[in-house]
């Protein structure tokens, strides 16, 4: 029997809680500066520059959380490292090039000559994109099961547009909140068009989940289990129809509570994740190895537990910092 004193229980279960809370942070946080680059083609030459401005404080510390969930997953979870990232070698590959792409173009556009700033613009954009989709595909073969079938592979790439439409939604909201006057109505337009993509990316994955597994079945439509998801549907439809009606009527006078959007839109996100991972827990890769077998020896568990109560501290710290110095409007960025 299992007994929350046994380290090779509750570590296990923490280092599993600790990766998919970095994992959720860096989709919601890298998420709308992603769907920001996304959106960047339906913009003229001033409004990029706005959009930028917009994640120019933010976009380089919402990757550390990328770095801080693949860290866990490979000291906590070795053997699901290996069969991960084995399995998703290729579109790995892509999201890093692409994460290269958007990183050099994002610092190059600013100094590069007017003749050359239409190409970096692109290569923002493009690098934007390949991370979005790569990311959307190996979600969609995740909760597949990692196996290469022409359906899984089919099944990805519907979730990589889903994903990609999702980012570019809460991308959206973000430039709600941080923008003003003409590019601020062209966002709001932008996310009325894109809560659509989103939801129809919950759908899918919330349709192909079940069947998965017979485990995960059960775990949705048996009783009492079923009881355990039921509020998440409901609560979703809720906080859907309140962002759709907010933003009908967006702009509100004097600008107010413009950041409400932004806060629904994580709230959809969150819940989204919650369910995924109530119905794969407590597989680290689905139906085939659970956060317990795949954990390293409770020895290096508990010294990386040490370490982790100076590191996440610091990098919740100046993340919250950021948000807090760069928080209002923003304003076009100007370099020395």
């Amino acid at each position: 029997m299992y007994t929350f004193g046994d380290p090779t229980q509750w570590l296990p279960f923490v280092f599993a809680g600790l990766m998919g809370l970095s994992i959720l942070i860096y989709v919601i946080l890298d998420g709308f500066d992603l769907g920001v680059g996304v959106l960047f083609p339906l913009a003229n030459n001033e409004e990029k520059d706005a959009m930028i401005a917009s994640i120019g404080p933010f976009w380089d510390a919402n990757e550390t959380w990328l770095v801080l969930a693949v860290g866990l997953l490979l000291v906590a979870f070795p053997t699901a490292h290996g069969e991960i990232l084995t399995a998703l070698y290729a579109p790995v590959f892509i999201m890093l090039i692409g994460l290269i792409l958007r990183g050099v173009a994002f610092e190059f556009r600013v100094k590069a000559p007017a003749a050359y700033k239409r190409l970096w613009n692109n290569a923002f954009f493009i690098g934007s994109l390949m991370t979005s989709l790569s990311q959307g595909f190996m979600l969609g073969l995740y909760v597949m099961g990692l196996d290469w079938t022409w359906g899984n592979i089919a099944f990805g790439l519907l979730t990589a547009v889903f994903l990609t439409v999702g980012y570019s939604f809460i991308g959206a909201t973000w430039m709600i909140h941080k923008n003003s006057e003409a590019l601020q109505m062209k966002a709001i337009r932008w996310a009325r068009g894109g809560i659509w993509g989103l939801v129809l990316g919950i759908g899918a994955i919330s349709l192909a989940t079940p069947f998965v597994s017979e485990r995960i079945f059960d775990k949705w439509f048996s009783f009492p289990q079923a009881l355990l998801l039921a509020p998440l549907p409901v609560l979703s439809a809720v906080v859907i129809v309140w962002l759709w009606a907010m933003l009908r009527r967006m702009p509100f006078r004097d600008d107010h509570w413009n950041w409400l959007p932004f806060v629904a839109a994580t709230l959809l996100w969150t819940m989204a994740y919650g369910g995924m991972a109530y119905s794969f827990y407590p597989y680290v890769v689905p139906e085939k190895i659970t956060i317990y077998e795949a954990a390293s020896a409770p020895e290096s568990l508990f010294i990386i537990l040490c370490g982790t109560f100076f590191v996440l501290p610091a990098i919740v710290g100046y993340t919250l910092l950021s948000y807090w110095i760069f928080r209002g409007k923003a304003r076009e960025l100007t370099y020395d």
